[in-house]
């Protein structure tokens, strides 16, 4: 599984800790930046995380900013991107069970590198039900037509 990562500012920091993260877990991972903390406009690399995932260049995309908000708001507006927002490790684990989220998006600010790093973990170890969420994930996908 290929995923690609990219935070603002904020989130930076916490990005590098995810990447090395993903490496001892066995992910590939594809860097889109930004690789600094300063400061920049985080749906410029939402953007680049999220058409990645849905061209099918990468399997799962993992965004963080500050409070995760901006970046899952601008992911989601790219057709075929189904972004969620996780604070914990249960709504990070459901987005993939019961949403089959393709971008998960972490707010840096809001909780512990330690949370952070839990969370990618039960989103990345987590696989999605099928079943009745499958008809609802199908209806979330007539939405964009």
């Amino acid at each position: 599984m290929k995923i690609a990562i990219g935070s603002d500012h904020a989130g930076f920091e916490d990005k590098e800790k995810v990447k090395k993260q993903l490496e001892e877990l066995g992910f590939e991972y594809d860097d889109v930046g930004t690789n600094s903390t300063e400061s920049v406009d985080y749906p410029i690399y939402a953007q680049k995380v999220a058409e990645k995932v849905a061209s099918g260049e990468v399997t799962q995309g993992l965004l963080i900013c500050g409070s995760g908000n901006g970046m899952q708001i601008a992911a989601n507006k790219i057709r075929g991107v189904r972004a969620a927002l996780a604070w914990n490790e249960e709504t990070a684990r459901l987005a993939r069970q019961h949403n089959d989220a393709n971008v998960l998006s972490i707010p840096a600010r809001m909780i512990s590198a330690a949370e952070v790093s839990k969370i990618v973990k039960s989103y990345l170890g987590a696989k999605f039900e099928g079943g009745r969420h499958a008809r609802r994930v199908e209806e979330i996908s007539e939405l964009e037509k």
